[in-house]
């Protein structure tokens, strides 16, 4: 295991992963439907809706301790995920008991939110967790924490970027973050991923035909049935839909590399070297060396999100992520 960086709890980190299985796919597709769900009778949810602006609300689910918390911790989903899906649900059952509250968010038009939303979400859209995290700040309810899982990290990470030191977070984790999205997206065109590029794509093109519906002066079905890539998807529909242009600028503009060297709070990283969906080289970036609020921990194994554990820790992330976010507010 890879550990780059310092923290004042290092030595909390670092217990080895020791996966269920030892193949990347089934490690990512196991990831994705062990069943994991928070406790809503010992921690009820409390739908809140963050208006952003005139044509944009967005749905979170918040739950909260039992006793006074000990910090909040917000969750952003993956690439057509919402704020119910299973890295987010055990995670959050494990932050509730350990005494934080958490905010489970749905990014714009997911967790059936697209008559909410005019626009959808893309990878680098940090304008919105920053106002829910501005909401959070105002109620002084604890030391905040963003997490990210996938497409989330990197909007977590490129956030963190943006604010540098800001009292709004108190930390960030990324968890299998496309840090480089040109390089992650050319990675889901390769022939092993040919499944999870169909998934996706499918996907992304049904919501934006049910968008067009909704906002026909937004979103156009022209030879949206001729896509087959995700980089053909963001050249044609997210590139466009928010000023960048091109899919090159899109990837180039919002990928959390240009922001590294600017974080500044405490930022935990985790990326297995086997994910299928994210190409390692990536993380050679010199700020996991130079930048001493980065800490990069990299198994051999995982998988895209799949790090189940054998044995009775089953969820491995939760744990170590939750003992790190432990270590943070016990320094601050």
């Amino acid at each position: 295991m890879r550990a780059c960086g310092n923290t004042p709890v290092q030595s909390r980190l670092s217990a080895e992963f020791k996966p269920i299985f030892r193949n990347p796919h089934l490690l990512t597709i196991a990831g994705s439907y062990w069943p994991r769900k928070i406790d809503e009778r010992r921690f009820p949810a409390l739908r809140r809706e963050y208006k952003i602006d005139a044509s944009t609300t967005l749905l979170a689910f918040e739950h909260q301790p039992s006793s006074a918390p000990r910090g909040q911790v917000v969750f952003l989903h993956g690439l057509e995920g919402c704020a119910d899906s299973g890295h987010i649900q055990s995670f959050a059952q494990a932050a509730l008991v350990r005494g934080f509250g958490v905010h489970r968010l749905n990014m714009r038009t997911c967790g059936g939110t697209e008559d909410l939303c005019e626009t959808v979400y893309h990878s680098g859209l940090t304008s919105d967790p920053r106002a829910v995290l501005e909401q959070i700040y105002r109620r002084r309810i604890g030391p905040a924490f963003v997490v990210g899982f996938s497409l989330g990290g990197n909007v977590a990470l490129k956030l963190a970027g943006e604010l540098g030191t800001s009292e709004l977070m108190a930390g960030v984790c990324a968890i299998s973050a496309p840090i480089d999205l040109a390089a992650s997206v050319r990675q889901t065109e390769k022939r092993s991923n040919i499944l999870y590029a169909q998934r996706f794509v499918g996907h992304l093109c049904q919501r934006v035909k049910r968008k067009s519906k909704l906002s026909p002066h937004l979103y156009s079905v022209a030879g949206l049935n001729d896509v087959r890539t995700l980089w053909q998807f963001d050249d044609q529909v997210t590139a466009p839909l928010f000023g960048f242009g091109t899919a090159a600028n899109y990837y180039a503009t919002q990928s959390a590399t240009r922001y590294l060297d600017d974080i500044r709070v405490p930022a935990l990283v985790i990326c297995a070297k086997d994910d299928p969906l994210i190409p390692f080289e990536a993380y050679d970036h010199p700020a996991f060396l130079s930048n001493p609020a980065l800490k990069l921990i990299a198994p051999e194994h995982g998988g895209h999100l799949g790090f189940l554990s054998r044995g009775n820790e089953r969820f491995w992330v939760d744990g170590v992520a939750l003992n790190w976010i432990d270590g943070v507010v016990e320094s601050g």
